[in-house]
């Protein structure tokens, strides 16, 4: 029973992954949160686990968004290779950081920037103009940033980068199809990064990989990656004004939906 509702959050991630270009870590941390805690998995480790899983589930959701986007000429290769090198890098530091940070203090950062987040989409209005995106080094800059924050939370990077480019004049759906291509980076070295230090803990649950719970990574993959590449496709079907909204409600949503877990 409890790996088809892991097929079910598969999906719904893969579908958010391709529609947003966020990797479906927003979606898939919370939700794995709550399916430890009633497996009666260790608290301890039960936050760590779930980022780990996630950014486990995003190399695939982002491979199969990539090829539908790329499709469709939306990603901007100019700007994936430094933004995705600095997130690489970020990523690594971040994971590193997160295991130091006790699990309660990184749900409810987790909720309050995602609050941040879409509040600010909602109320900023971008007028329009010529694209305002800095040079490769600061391209690179952004994606460390990027990166060492996307990794505290288990997330794609997609929620700062989607922002960040919008903010820039980046039409919605490039800056979708461009954050895609860059979270994968981010997904290898968070996976990566949470499997080595994981490795050999006692308290985690057998059929873990690390933090890397293979078992959720199996259901959920199951079904994402098929789910993203028809939420990429979605997302060039809709106005870019309408996909800005969607997002910035659908991040408003899942802040409020994480803080609450921290507090009840």
């Amino acid at each position: 029973m409890i790996f088809v509702a892991y097929m079910a959050l598969g999906a719904i991630a893969g579908l958010l992954a391709g529609l947003f270009g966020i990797g479906g870590g927003v979606i898939v941390v919370p939700a794995l949160v709550l399916a430890f805690n009633l497996q009666g998995i260790n608290p301890d480790v039960v936050f760590y686990m779930a980022i780990a899983t996630s950014l486990a589930n995003i190399i695939f959701t982002s491979l199969s968004a990539i090829r539908t986007h790329h499709k469709k000429g939306a990603i901007e290769w100019p700007l994936v290779k430094p933004i995705a090198v600095g997130m690489l890098v970020g990523s690594i530091v971040g994971v590193n950081t997160a295991l130091t940070i006790p699990a309660i203090y990184l749900q409810a950062s987790f909720g309050a920037f995602a609050i941040f987040l879409s509040l600010r989409m909602m109320l900023l209005q971008v007028g329009a103009g010529p694209l305002q995106l800095p040079g490769i080094l600061g391209l690179g800059v952004v994606g460390v940033l990027i990166g060492w924050v996307s990794a505290l939370f288990g997330i794609g990077g997609g929620n700062l980068l989607v922002t960040w480019l919008t903010n820039r004049r980046l039409i919605m759906q490039k800056a979708v199809a461009t954050a895609s291509a860059c979270g994968f980076s981010i997904a290898i070295a968070g996976a990566v990064s949470n499997g080595i230090l994981g490795w050999g803990n006692p308290i985690l649950p057998q059929h873990s990989l690390g933090y890397i719970y293979l078992p959720a990574l199996l259901g959920i993959v199951s079904t994402s990656f098929i789910a993203a590449s028809y939420g990429a496709k979605i997302a060039h079907l809709l106005s870019p004004k309408m996909l800005k909204r969607l997002f910035a409600w659908m991040l408003l949503l899942v802040g409020v939906r994480m803080l609450i877990s921290v507090w009840f």
